[in-house]
């Protein structure tokens, strides 16, 4: 029997939210945070996002312990000095570092697209937030997933879609993101679910998120986690934190305030 497209592009969508359904892959723990490693130090990156920076000419997330570790380098000159730690541009003003992402994203980078979605929802172009959230998610930008996902929950920017607003947040939380796996643990459990609420807690935990780990001592109190999984999950959790620390990091984000100097998020 002949199909049409469209027939065929039912299919593959149901397919795709079966197999996004499927609890091997819905709990199954990522290897690392969307995050990733800086790659200068190829340390984990901490979840705080005060303490690294996004570098517009390369698309590239650089925590602020190599970012100083760069200035100390090149203290003697200025331009230098705050260049970018990893493709080596020398910092500019706004409009020329939109012109950088704007090469990045014709060469097909999801994380420029996402940072210009965002831009553009401060300015209040929310068709074009849409539009490049969209196209990032697409490129499997889980941070992107993890915006769309509260925007279609909550009906900011767009018309509220409970339905497409899970999808989007579980498609993050399998990439690593732990907002979306700690809010996907926070919907289980408004449904009554405790069982599958500690299971999304112990991932996001497992990747060193706080909060889930907070959520699982008040699960334990109920009686809906073991003490020796709560113990387990705790010394991952301390395990992953103490993965992202270094000297250098310490030193980087005491000298980097002091010197007024946060990197160029646009």
């Amino acid at each position: 029997m002949n199909t049409t497209k469209e027939e065929n592009g039912d299919n593959n969508s149901k397919r795709r939210v079966a197999e996004l359904h499927d609890d091997a892959v819905l709990y199954r723990q990522p290897r690392s945070t969307h995050l990733g490693e800086c790659p200068i130090c190829f340390l984990p990156m901490p979840l705080d996002g005060k303490k690294w920076s996004f570098w517009p000419c390369c698309s590239t997330h650089i925590c602020k312990g190599c970012i100083y570790a760069n200035y100390i380098s090149n203290k003697n000159n200025k331009a230098k000095a705050w260049s970018c730690p990893f493709c080596r541009t020398i910092a500019s003003d706004e409009a020329e570092n939109k012109k950088r992402m704007m090469k990045r994203i014709k060469a097909n980078d999801p994380a420029a697209m996402r940072e210009m979605g965002m831009k553009l929802y401060l300015e209040g172009d929310f068709r074009g937030t849409l539009e490049y959230l969209t196209k990032a998610a697409g490129l499997g930008d889980a941070e992107a997933h993890y915006i769309l996902g509260i925007m279609y929950c909550e009906g900011e920017c767009v018309e509220g879609d409970k339905e497409k607003g899970m999808y989007h947040l579980e498609k993050a939380a399998i990439g690593g993101h732990t907002k979306a796996r700690h809010n996907l643990g926070y919907v289980e459990g408004n449904n009554g679910s405790a069982e599958r609420a500690v299971k999304h807690f112990i991932i996001a935990a497992n990747l060193g998120y706080e909060k889930s780990m907070k959520a699982l001592w008040w699960y334990y109190a109920k009686g809906s986690i073991t003490k020796e999984s709560l113990e387990a999950t705790l010394r991952t959790h301390k395990a992953a934190i103490d993965e992202t620390k270094s000297a250098q990091r310490d030193a980087g984000e005491v000298a980097l305030k002091r010197l007024g100097q946060r990197g160029f998020k646009i």
